[in-house]
């Protein structure tokens, strides 16, 4: 092995051992090159998606962070003010707060960004139209992430 294989290890242990001591389901850290995720897998409700592995270890992608930074500075962006897990619904099997065509008023629950087992209703910045969600219901989302455009 070699010294950094083993730093990457003992880093992702210590990532583990935070998610236990925090209760929280996932955690990245990013360093350089190196982008570092360790999620615990949690069943929420049964979908159609592979699971997650519990420790992945990648390069970061720049076309990711061009297109979030996109969509980031577009006026009509309402985004995360949290790390947390993104909810498009009030409840399991609901419908969601809001579809893209729907006409929304400022102040109205667009979603909901469940941080630390609290959840956080997400209002709209402006009254208008909802043009494009970008996150997907139970997606982790980071602070400043851009989660929906209103135009």
């Amino acid at each position: 092995m070699t010294k950094k294989t083993t730093f990457d290890q003992d880093l992702i242990r210590q990532l583990a051992s935070l998610l236990d001591e925090t209760k929280l389901s996932e955690i990245e850290v990013e360093q350089n090159d190196l982008r570092i995720r360790v999620a615990r897998q949690l069943n929420v409700e049964a979908r159609a998606v592979a699971p997650a592995p519990v420790a992945a270890v990648q390069p970061a992608s720049a076309v990711e962070v061009a297109v979030s930074a996109d969509a980031a500075n577009h006026p009509g962006a309402v985004t995360s003010p949290m790390v947390g897990t993104a909810y498009m619904a009030p409840e399991p099997g609901a419908r969601p707060f809001v579809d893209v065509g729907d006409s929304v008023r400022e102040g109205d629950t667009i979603l909901i960004v469940e941080a630390m087992k609290t959840m956080n209703q997400i209002p709209a910045t402006k009254s208008g139209k909802i043009t494009s969600i970008l996150v997907e219901d139970g997606q982790p989302v980071e602070f400043g992430e851009p989660l929906v455009i209103i135009e």
